[in-house]
């Protein structure tokens, strides 16, 4: 299998299916393709027709969007867990995912992924303190309701969808529960997060526009 990923600095939705892959040890090419680029639409649109990353190519199966490309592992790996085991907590763990794919629009406005830049105390919006406050609330509804250490119990695609919310938190530094920054620590030193913050420190690629805040 072959994921298409862009910068690991700033791609939030690249990061999502690449740390399934990585933390459940599923075999992958990664073919990283740079963002803000005279080249970069023509050279994604060979892997993924939406012009989009992240792209999943498996054989002649072609999947793209985050969330498609994580079910689409779900389903060829049936003995991973990679999303929990009952039914009414995968039904849950879905919905949450799905709130994090489609939601939270102030907060990737006004708090957008730069996991080498520190812009403490910057982009807290009004609505940006709303979305937080959703955040921290699913988060601590499910960590209380399954006992952790994860959303649901071991870490599923659902961690995978919140982690670049976490490199926010990092990044931003907003207030958080007790509750919520210990989830987020735990999530912030699994391997693989470790593994992909590594390699976004690493990168020399620059896009100005996500490099200031105002």
């Amino acid at each position: 299998m072959k994921l298409v990923i862009a910068n690991k600095n700033y791609s939030s939705w690249s990061m999502r299916p690449w740390l399934v892959l990585q933390h459940f040890r599923i075999p992958f090419e990664e073919i990283r393709i740079l963002l803000d680029q005279p080249d970069s639409h023509e050279n994604i649109v060979r892997y993924s027709p939406s012009g989009r990353v992240p792209g999943l190519v498996d054989g002649a199966v072609t999947v793209w969007d985050s969330l498609a490309i994580c079910e689409y592992l779900a389903e060829k790996f049936p003995a991973l867990a990679l999303w929990p085991g009952d039914v009414a907590a995968r039904a849950h763990a879905r919905s949450v995912s799905a709130e994090m794919h489609s939601g939270f629009g102030e907060l990737r406005t006004h708090m957008w992924m730069n996991i080498r830049a520190d812009f403490s105390g910057k982009g807290l919006t009004p609505g940006v303190a709303a979305d937080i406050e959703r955040i921290v609330a699913l988060w601590e509804d499910c960590l209380t309701r399954y006992r952790g250490p994860f959303l649901f119990g071991e870490f599923t695609i659902a961690d995978a969808m919140y982690a670049p919310v976490v490199m926010r938190f990092n990044t931003y530094r907003p207030p958080l529960s007790a509750v919520a920054q210990a989830y987020a620590e735990r999530l912030g030193a699994l391997p693989a997060v470790q593994d992909w913050v590594r390699a976004a420190r690493q990168e020399t690629e620059a896009i100005s526009k996500y490099d200031s805040h105002s």
